[in-house]
């Protein structure tokens, strides 16, 4: 998978924002009704041939700057991350991705992806990057694998209640349906690491001594459940307010008594 440009800031750590133009609006509308109304006196409709030229050419300026509107890569890929976990891969298209970064034709889109699967690769191998890093931290910081596990949940909950969209496509959504060519998840970077993890707390006498492969699924088997609940809102609360609890289920499923 082509990976891409490292100056590129990590998903993970985006924060999308939206301003609400039509907030703006409502403000303005709530002070002119403070204003008496008046009946409003009925105009001649100019016809096309009646507007002024000067008038015509500053129109056709304004269609000429939406046209030539470019866009990032990181632009479309954010708002591709954003349509995926909304409205799932298949049901998002390329025109419904360049009307989300607000260009006229989706030429905008090709100029850094050739079709919506390499956006999905794209997306796929930068979060997996961005988190292996975050993991690589994390085991540098501690040794005991309890306290490197549990960093790496609040790590995952944090990233739900502040990135929901970047969960949700690495947790949820079977990428294997996307990316058939890609390795499951579980065969992936960062989690391979957490693999290792657990198997040093059975070789240091922290875990229990089963098949670490067992050991990994009970304990991220109740972390990825309790987040696709939070996720699919069948948990009401943010994931911060679960998370003690799923931390403790999670590790009493495989720590050594």
């Amino acid at each position: 998978m082509e990976k891409s440009n490292t100056e590129e800031k990590s998903l993970i750590h985006d924060e999308i924002v939206i301003v609400d133009e039509k907030s703006e609006k409502k403000d303005k509308q709530a002070g002119e009704s403070k204003t008496p109304v008046k009946t409003p006196v009925k105009k001649p409709v100019k016809k096309i041939k009646d507007i002024p030229e000067s008038k015509k050419v500053v129109s056709q300026d304004n269609d000429s700057a939406v046209a030539k509107k470019t866009v990032t890569q990181d632009q479309v890929l954010l708002a591709s991350l954003k349509l995926f976990s909304e409205k799932g891969y298949f049901n998002t298209s390329l025109t419904d991705i360049k009307d989300a970064v607000g260009i006229k034709t989706t030429s905008g889109v090709y100029q850094h992806f050739k079709n919506k699967q390499a956006i999905a690769e794209a997306l796929y191998g930068n979060i997996l990057d961005s988190l292996s890093i975050s993991i690589d931290d994390i085991r540098r910081r501690n040794r005991k694998a309890s306290d490197q596990l549990r960093e790496v949940v609040d790590l995952l909950f944090k990233l739900t209640d502040d990135a929901p969209e970047v969960v949700k496509f690495l947790l949820v959504v079977n990428v294997q349906e996307i990316l058939p060519e890609e390795k499951p998840l579980i065969d992936t970077a960062p989690f391979n690491k957490i693999k290792r993890v657990i198997q040093n707390g059975i070789k240091d006498g922290e875990i229990r001594s089963i098949d670490p492969l067992l050991a990994y699924n009970y304990f991220f088997g109740i972390i990825k459940h309790t987040l696709s609940l939070v996720l699919s809102g069948d948990l009401t609360k943010d994931a911060n307010s679960y998370q003690a609890q799923a931390w403790l289920a999670a590790w009493s499923s495989i720590v050594k008594k």
